[in-house]
């Protein structure tokens, strides 16, 4: 297993757009997960950790796609009906294939294999029956309704390439091509946790300032989703030696140390002063809004991102750089996610030198997509984040916009 090194997230005090955050992720953080060979019924979700190569074509032989006749092309006239007599029947699975004579056709079904001789499928629909002959009609194209052996896929050429997360439709191919198992990368071990003594846990009762900690939760469940294998510490005490040891033991056996807020400069945020003790903490700013301030740094094996404290920037810092930091600890390719054009149904006025998300609705119109802003902007406001369609990005150079202008627009399902 490949290990950080102790300066992996040292980037320099500059903000950083998101591209070259990415950029610099793909260049310096190694891949820590391991690998192991598993059944495709266990691969779902997980990322591939060497080309998945064929073992036989697709089709692996020559067969009807649909059901119909198979006759020979030369057997056919090319100005009017041809009349053929049928000489024998072919279902899906047939373990012998006849050899079709000439002036003759076979009855087939989808998937059967082609007689031997036979080149063209005629669909049932198409042709006319009379007693023990078909009638078929001129204009039919050699090979029509065939599916050719390796039409789809030729033995022993790669059908998924390494890092790609594994979706239903992959395992299907590969069953397809005959394989049964796969070499795949272990889970990202991420251990998340929170801090702050006005933090109460779920189902506690709140006193006073309290406040419910929601932000592991959303963490933890986009973990999740994505495929991490996570370890919850829970809610530690505003103590520094409590926050040390619980560093240190989860560097112990996890990839990644994720939380939320406590790593700013002030007196009670003392997650950055036990980062920078067990290990090493680089403030990594960010040309972003909201979330421009995010801690990573290394502790022991395990690399650490500290999120900022607001839920709704907790949510954009997650799916837009940390989402990047797991697929290249995982060994995934990552893909950045894909925007769409919409138009604006707001003006708007930013500052330049930085990437800004809203939160939008989207509304159809006579004219379009509409994108509609969430009325109220606070980074803390978690409902803007349910209430809402997904995120509108606005360029780095961008200071302002009218309405009916293009904007890029990402749904919150394409993110996690």
């Amino acid at each position: 297993m490949a290990q950080l090194s102790n300066d992996c997230f040292a980037f320099g005090d500059k903000p950083l757009s998101i591209d070259d955050a990415i950029e610099f992720i793909r260049n310096r953080v190694p891949i820590v997960a391991g690998e192991k060979l598993l059944p495709l019924t266990q691969c779902d979700g997980l990322i591939l950790a060497s080309d998945a190569v064929s073992k036989s074509s697709l089709p692996a032989f020559f067969n009807s796609a649909v059901d119909g006749y198979a006759v020979r092309q030369s057997d056919l006239s090319k100005s009017g009906d041809t009349r053929l007599k049928l000489s024998g029947r072919l279902q899906a699975g047939a373990s012998t294939i006849p050899q079709l004579t000439p002036s003759s056709a076979v009855r087939i079904f989808t998937g059967a294999p082609m007689p031997h001789g036979a080149d063209t499928v005629f669909m049932q629909e198409d042709v006319r029956i009379d007693g023990d002959y078909v009638i078929l009609p001129a204009g039919l194209k050699l090979g029509a309704n065939c599916r050719p052996a390796g039409e789809e896929i030729e033995a022993n050429k790669i059908i998924i390439k390494a890092g790609t997360r594994l979706i239903p439709q992959h395992l299907a191919l590969a069953a397809g091509v005959g394989l049964s198992k796969l070499f795949v990368r272990d889970q990202v071990r991420v251990a998340v946790f929170s801090t702050g003594d006005e933090l109460v846990e779920l189902g506690s009762s709140r006193t006073g300032a309290q406040v419910f900690d929601t932000n592991r939760l959303m963490l933890m469940v986009m973990l999740k989703r994505i495929g991490c294998r996570v370890e919850d510490l829970g809610i530690l005490k505003d103590d520094p030696r409590i926050v040390r040891k619980a560093l240190r033991k989860a560097a112990e056996s996890n990839d990644l140390l994720l939380t939320s807020g406590g790593v700013s400069t002030g007196e009670a945020d003392y997650v950055k002063a036990a980062v920078e003790a067990e290990g090493r903490l680089d403030h990594w700013r960010f040309a972003i809004k909201p979330g421009r301030p995010l801690a990573m740094g290394v502790i022991g094996d395990a690399a650490f991102a500290g999120l900022p404290g607001n839920p709704v920037a907790v949510y954009v810092t997650f799916t837009q750089i940390v989402r990047a930091v797991i697929a290249a600890l995982g060994g995934e390719t990552y893909r950045k996610p894909q925007f769409l054009p919409v138009r604006a149904g707001f003006s708007h006025a930013k500052k330049s030198g930085r990437i800004e998300f809203i939160r939008v609705t989207l509304e159809e119109r006579n004219e379009g997509i509409f994108a509609i802003k969430y009325p109220i902007e606070g980074a803390g406001i978690i409902s803007s984040l349910t209430e809402t369609d997904g995120l509108v990005r606005l360029p780095l150079d961008m200071t302002d916009f009218q309405a009916g202008e293009s904007l890029d627009y990402l749904p919150f399902g394409a993110m996690i």
